[in-house]
């Protein structure tokens, strides 16, 4: 016999349980924040990341799940992040205005809403040339900060075209990128002031490396924001995988010094934890959190933490 439809209302109690505000009631509460990135698999099992992201559950306020990086197929990243909900982990979903009109981005942020998903990262996605369907065609109706901007009047209850919902206003924490090592000084200061005047309520940051660029970033730019900023930490498994990322990844230079550092070590991916466990040491002296990107080796993010003298994140209960 098929089970009937749960009642409204005890939807509604399940979709505002604690663990859907963790990563809000930590900004609020001023303390240090720490989220990681996973990445939605390729092809119909989600059990790989899954699993991965178990590890990260009792030592991070907040999952991000990539929305197609760098241009490559993956699984949905709203459905990952319900299959996380479900199993107790705070998901932030990013969502790229790459393969979506802004008919098709307030339909899946509405959706991300009802699922009880209410932590979004804006992205515009990266060019659809470095990915693996290069022929394929990209939308980018929109661009971040204009979808800040979208998500703010959802917000408010009204749509894009600034008409009242009628079923309510959407109830979303927004969040942006930002690369403190931005050749244009002015163009990052620019683009950061805008991305806060459209609604950004917190910052992750691409891959770090020079530390003091981000001093001078937080410094000058950041603090009178008053918004957090998290510190992209990246797990760097061997000296080819950091060669590998200053050939492919743009705006990202990873110093000689740590190049040879792992050229040399006995055990390179050791040796890759203990810098990302001192960067995270740095971090938490110039900004308000970490963003911890380990690429299938997420599993690693906890000793990365604990080595850095990071503790699991408290329990913190729901903001009413």
């Amino acid at each position: 016999m098929t089970s009937p439809i749960a009642p409204v209302h005890d939807l509604s109690e399940q979709l505002s349980s604690p663990i859907a505000h963790r990563f809000q009631a930590a900004i609020h509460a001023g303390e240090f924040l720490v989220t990681a990135e996973v990445m939605p698999p390729k092809g119909g099992s989600i059990q790989h990341m899954l699993d991965q992201a178990l590890h990260l559950k009792d030592w991070v306020h907040a999952v991000n799940i990539t929305d197609g990086s760098r241009a490559v197929l993956r699984m949905s990243s709203l459905a990952v992040a319900a299959i996380l909900r479900q199993q107790g982990i705070e998901p932030i979903c990013q969502m790229a205005c790459r393969d979506r009109n802004r008919i098709a981005l307030q339909a899946d942020l509405m959706g991300a809403h009802a699922l009880g998903i209410h932590n979004i990262l804006a992205l515009t996605g990266d060019p659809i040339k470095a990915g693996d369907f290069p022929k394929a065609k990209g939308v980018f109706d929109l661009e971040s900060i204009r979808l800040l901007n979208i998500i703010r009047q959802l917000n408010n209850g009204l749509d894009g075209n600034e008409k009242p919902l009628p079923d309510g206003p959407t109830h979303l924490l927004v969040g942006a990128a930002v690369d403190p090592q931005l050749a244009s000084w002015s163009g990052l200061q620019s683009r950061f002031e805008k991305k806060v005047m459209a609604g950004a309520e917190f910052f992750q940051s691409q891959l770090i490396v020079d530390f003091d660029r981000l001093e001078k970033f937080m410094t000058e730019i950041a603090t009178p924001a008053k918004k957090p900023i998290l510190a992209g930490i990246f797990l760097l498994k061997s000296a080819k995988n950091a060669q590998f990322i200053n050939r492919c990844v743009p705006g990202v230079n990873i110093p000689d010094a740590i190049i040879n550092r792992l050229d040399k070590a006995t055990d390179p991916l050791q040796e890759g934890i203990a810098i990302a466990s001192e960067q995270v040491q740095q971090a938490r002296q110039l900004c308000q959190g970490v963003h911890m990107m380990a690429v299938r080796r997420e599993d690693l993010i906890p000793q990365i933490l604990e080595q850095a003298g990071v503790t699991p994140v408290r329990q913190t209960q729901t903001i009413s």
